[in-house]
This record gives C-alpha cells, sequence and structure tokens, in this order.
C-alpha cells in the first residue's frame, strides 16, 4: 500500500504543471478545430483543418513568431523585456533587401552582414540596459521606435525589394525533407536556446538574475554580462526571423512583423515564464508558440467566422483570453500541487 501512496504525488505534480495543462488546451483547440473548421485550398477545394498540408502551413506562418518567443525567453526570466525585436526584424528585413539589392553583395555576404546588424542593435539595447542601468521597458520601448523609424526612413515608406532568387526563396516558400525549409532553421534555434536556458550555468544564472539581480551580483555571478547576452541574442535571432520572413513573403519592406513582438511576448508568457523573471521553460515556450499558432490558423477555418470576415479580429480576441485562461490555470495548478 505504500508504493501507490509515494507515487500518487509525483503524478500529481506532473498533471498539474503549467506545460501539462498548456499541451492538454493545445489539444483541444486542435481537435475543436478538426472537426468543425473547414477551408479552401490553392485548387478551389474544400478541405478539414486537419490535412497535412494545413499542419505544415501553419508550421511556415509561426516560425517568425516562434524565433521570437525563443528569442525573448532568456530575457524575459531575467525579468527583463525587449520590445523592439518585431521592430528590428523589420529593419533587418530592409537590410538585407538593400544589400542584396543597392549593394549588390552576393545572398549569403548579404545575410552574414544582416544578422551581423541584428545582433549590433541588440548590444545597442544591452549596452544602454548593462551600462547605463536603465528599464528595459523604457530602452527597448524606445528602440522599438528607432528601429521602425530607421526602415522606414531607408525606404522613404514606399520601397519593397522583391525579386530574390529562387536558392533563397526555398528558405520560405519550399520543403526540405517533409517539412518546411525555415522548420529546420527553428529546430535548430530551439535546441540551441534550450541548451543555453536549461544545460549552462548561463541558464541557471538567469533565474537567479530574475528572482534577485542584486543578490546575484552579491553572490558573485557575471549579472551583466549575462544580461548584456540575452539581448544580444535576441538581435541575432530577430535578424535571422527576418531572413525567413523575406524568404516566404518574398518581399522585404519596412512594415514587416509589425505586432509580433505582442505575440511572441505572449507566446512566451502563456507557456509559463514569469514576466517577474526567475521562472520559465523553453518548452514552455514552444507550447505557447504552438497553441497561438493552431488557435489564429484554426479560428480562420470555423464557418461562423468566415461569415463574419473578421478571423484576424477574433484571433486577437481569443489569443489574449487563451493567455488570462492559462494564467488562471497556472496559479490554480500552483495552490493545488502537492508541497
Amino acid at each position: 500500500m505504500s508504493a501507490p501512496t509515494a507515487i500518487k504525488p509525483a503524478w500529481q505534480a506532473l498533471l498539474l504543471r503549467h506545460e501539462t495543462l498548456l499541451l492538454l488546451l493545445l489539444v483541444a483547440e486542435w481537435f475543436l478545430f478538426y472537426h468543425y473548421g473547414t477551408s479552401v485550398n490553392r485548387r478551389g477545394m474544400t478541405v478539414g483543418f486537419g490535412t497535412f498540408d494545413r499542419q505544415m502551413d501553419i508550421l511556415r506562418h509561426s516560425c517568425e513568431i516562434g524565433l521570437l518567443a525563443l528569442a525573448l525567453t532568456p530575457v524575459i526570466l531575467t525579468a527583463g523585456i525587449d520590445l523592439s525585436v518585431g521592430s528590428l526584424l523589420g529593419l533587418c528585413a530592409v537590410v538585407f533587401g538593400m544589400l542584396a539589392h543597392d549593394a549588390g553583395l552576393n545572398l549569403p555576404l548579404a545575410a552574414a552582414l544582416t544578422i551581423g546588424a541584428g545582433a549590433l542593435a541588440g548590444g545597442l539595447n544591452a549596452g544602454l540596459i548593462t551600462k547605463l542601468r536603465l528599464p528595459p521597458l523604457i530602452v527597448t520601448l524606445g528602440t522599438y521606435s528607432l528601429f521602425r523609424g530607421l526602415a522606414e526612413a531607408f525606404t522613404k515608406g514606399s520601397v519593397t525589394y522583391t525579386d530574390f532568387p529562387a536558392s533563397f526563396l526555398f528558405l520560405g516558400q519550399e520543403r526540405w525533407l517533409g517539412l518546411p525549409a525555415q522548420a529546420w532553421v527553428f529546430l535548430l534555434v530551439a535546441g540551441a536556446v534550450w541548451m543555453l536556458v536549461h544545460a549552462t550555468t548561463v541558464g541557471r544564472s538567469l533565474r537567479a538574475i530574475g528572482f534577485s539581480p542584486e543578490g546575484a551580483r552579491f553572490a558573485g555571478l557575471p549579472a551583466d554580462r549575462s544580461v548584456a547576452l540575452v539581448y544580444v541574442l535576441a538581435g541575432f535571432i530577430a535578424a535571422v526571423a527576418a531572413l525567413i520572413y523575406t524568404a516566404r513573403l518574398g518581399q522585404a519592406k519596412a512594415d514587416a512583423g509589425t505586432g509580433y513582438e505582442l505575440y511572441a511576448i505572449t507566446a512566451v508568457v502563456l507557456g509559463g515564464t514569469s514576466i517577474f523573471g526567475g521562472r520559465g521553460s523553453v518548452t514552455g515556450t514552444l507550447l505557447g508558440v504552438a497553441a497561438i499558432a493552431v488557435l489564429k490558423s484554426g479560428l480562420a477555418t470555423l464557418p461562423v467566422v468566415i461569415r463574419l470576415n473578421a478571423a484576424e479580429e477574433i484571433a486577437g480576441l481569443a489569443t489574449g483570453a487563451l493567455l488570462l485562461l492559462a494564467l488562471a490555470a497556472s496559479a490554480w495548478a500552483a495552490r493545488r500541487a502537492p508541497s
């Protein structure tokens, strides 16, 4: 009789984990749309939500927001925030277009310089936060406007870069080994961020900084160096997302990535990372990204939403409701979990 008693608390703790509850919610919403959702494919045929091609489209269209969410996870773990990642995506897309078309650079070099520009922009955030001790919210709110303004200035608000070669468009529009090509980049970045957060001393220091920045410094942790690293990494990943965005749409313009930072932050918090820092996981972020991607795509396939022609508006409302529901479920689970 003693063995089941000892095992039960462990199972109860597992079932009440935020990630487990979010996974159950994800499965529930997927089956809801599987049974009630339909859409029209490119050949004019009515297809169900659960088709393989539909799932691949969801994966393809969620990679950029997913990358930004991965970039923000270690940032928010430190009790920081980066509101500039969506604007930086747009700026990096424009920079890539300028380098490839106006400067005439070959695409690999243009891509490398674009990623370097993204890391440099992340370094600007890092320097203002760690050297001048400015609040991350204020700094990144400023660079949010700065990066978007630079993108508008470079393009004069009207220039759109197109006519990229098929070899580059393959990254955003074709499949490789059965999956959308950009999904492999996403998985590579997800693996790298997971290793950083969960398998390195830097990742452990990020949690300590989130709980108590001053305590982390008194403990001898390189707090400023770790914080600077995550903001530079956010800029690096935002530039990668910009390349994928450009390849998927076949164009680079100043308004690329508008609003993406809000979806990315929602995915991170929905995944269980505390906005106050110190607690969270990359696995939770991935589940949060999946939940939002399925919700946005699935709502557009419901007959009632199609009749109302308000998929974007309803998706925004539902995303907010989903976030509140997940936060409430997490709080309830924390109270019910065995101590």
